[in-house]
């Protein structure tokens, strides 16, 4: 949406003047910015429900299931030791905390060896079948949980590295489990150093996702799922096992297995209140990567588009909406198109970026321009009344220019994606600081390794 202003490179409604092979460029540009500006705003109106009347938890609440926790950890000796001690802290009655040592050749090892605590499990891959991505090592752990029963009532989630589950995340998703036609329950990502302005647009960014586009689905049962912070229930896992398990080896398995659990007739909830905090990025080249990488995995996921439009648990809009959504890298680069072409009219003289149009029609461009993003961080802050509807609509004005990064990681992306390379290299971890680590209750002084986790 952000490329429109400067991909009607003519205000001259319809483009007099121009070429009609730049009408037509800039016409289909026109429809499809105003295509996704009315979505958004659907989905905000229907969001607005999922953030003020969620499903509150039974009586029983968290203790009615079992939570496996899983955390796959590669050389992670700077975070591992304070996202454990969070875990061993959250208060639920049944819950083992499955840690997959992927081949780890720094201190992680001994890291884990120096805490002692009986719901803490260690599983250790090593080499060759080691370090061959985030999908194998959870379908290692997946494995080991082959003998252990009430599959309905045991919830798996899985808790990244640097990843800090809110001690109350637990119960809230239980208040949507306790539904047995949901199979995957979202909590709600946020930066724990959102002290600088980078990994603070980051923050808005997770928080724009999860309250519009995730809460905007969750009456259909369609919010996706994430890598961080992600529910499943074990029966839905055993719903799409295949082979080494239900994880996929892609760059976002975390959609992909998302997208199928939908498919295969299963609702995906976002919860609001559930919180999962985790490390952002502080340099633009980290994040650059990082997001190059999401960018591909949503390449990878566009080829099941004929399993979301066969959903026949949905309604045929959900349906429609959720294939349209699996394209938005195809419209994100109709609108790169267009922005590359006014560029290109106004070096050559041919058209300006903007001329003497009416006020109207400058006021209408903002609004497509700039309304969509606003909007999602209007609903980020809609629980604090008109403060928070104020501050989301400014704070959207500084998102929208932090969302053009995106030109540059759609380009890469699709790149990488036609050449064929799968690669990725993994996020470094930034040290924690005194304020950012656990408390000192939390922390526990030999892990227990185990092949086969049971429910005990």
């Amino acid at each position: 949406m952000t490329g429109l202003l400067l991909a009607m490179a003519d205000p001259r409604w319809p483009f007099e003047g121009l070429a009609w092979p730049w009408v037509v460029l800039f016409t289909v540009c026109l429809v499809v910015v105003v295509g996704m500006f009315c979505w958004t705003v659907l989905l905000f109106v229907r969001g607005h429900g999922a953030i003020v009347k969620p499903p509150e938890p039974s009586a029983v609440g968290a203790d009615a299931f079992t939570w496996v926790l899983l955390v796959p950890a590669m050389n992670e000796e700077v975070v591992i030791a304070d996202s454990i001690a969070r875990l061993i802290e959250v208060p639920v009655a049944r819950k083992r905390i499955v840690v997959i040592d992927d081949a780890s050749d720094d201190r992680t090892p001994e890291i884990l060896a120096a805490i002692d605590h009986p719901d803490l499990f260690v599983l250790r891959r090593d080499k060759p079948d080691a370090q061959r991505g985030k999908a194998a090592g959870l379908n290692y752990a997946y494995r080991a949980l082959r003998d252990h029963h009430d599959r309905e009532r045991t919830i798996v989630v899985i808790v990244d590295a640097d990843g800090r589950l809110h001690p109350d995340a637990p119960h809230f998703a239980s208040g949507h489990f306790d539904d047995p036609e949901v199979g995957g329950v979202q909590a709600l990502v946020r930066m724990y150093n959102r002290g600088t302005p980078l990994v603070y647009m980051q923050d808005v960014e997770f928080g724009v996702y999860g309250h519009l586009f995730q809460a905007g689905r969750n009456h259909w049962g369609t919010a996706g799922m994430g890598g961080n912070g992600q529910f499943n229930r074990l029966s839905a896992l055993d719903s799409v096992a295949a082979g080494e398990g239900p994880w996929r080896d892609k760059l976002t398995e975390d959609q992909d297995l998302g997208l199928r659990l939908i498919a295969a007739g299963w609702e995906g909830r976002q919860d609001l209140r559930a919180i999962v905090s985790q490390q952002g990025l502080s340099k633009p080249r980290p994040l650059f990567r990082q997001r190059t990488r999401w960018s591909q995995g949503n390449l990878q996921a566009v080829g099941l588009w004929r399993e979301v439009l066969g959903t026949k648990s949905l309604a045929v809009g959900p349906r429609l909406e959720q294939a349209a959504y699996l394209f938005m890298p195809f419209w994100q680069g109709i609108i790169l198109l267009g922005l590359i072409g006014a560029v290109l009219l106004a070096i050559l003289g041919v058209a300006p970026f903007w001329g003497s149009g009416p006020t109207w029609q400058l006021a209408f461009f903002y609004l497509l321009a700039f309304g969509g993003t606003s909007l999602g961080c209007i609903a980020a802050r809609a629980e604090q009344g008109p403060i928070g509807w104020l501050l989301g609509f400014l704070i959207g004005q500084v998102y929208t220019i932090y969302s053009w990064f995106l030109w540059p990681v759609l380009v890469r992306s699709v790149l990488r994606q036609l050449s064929g390379q799968g690669s990725w290299a993994k996020t470094e971890r930034e040290a924690i600081t005194d304020g950012e680590s656990a408390p000192a209750e939390a922390q526990s002084p030999v892990a227990r390794q185990t092949q086969s986790i049971t429910s005990g």
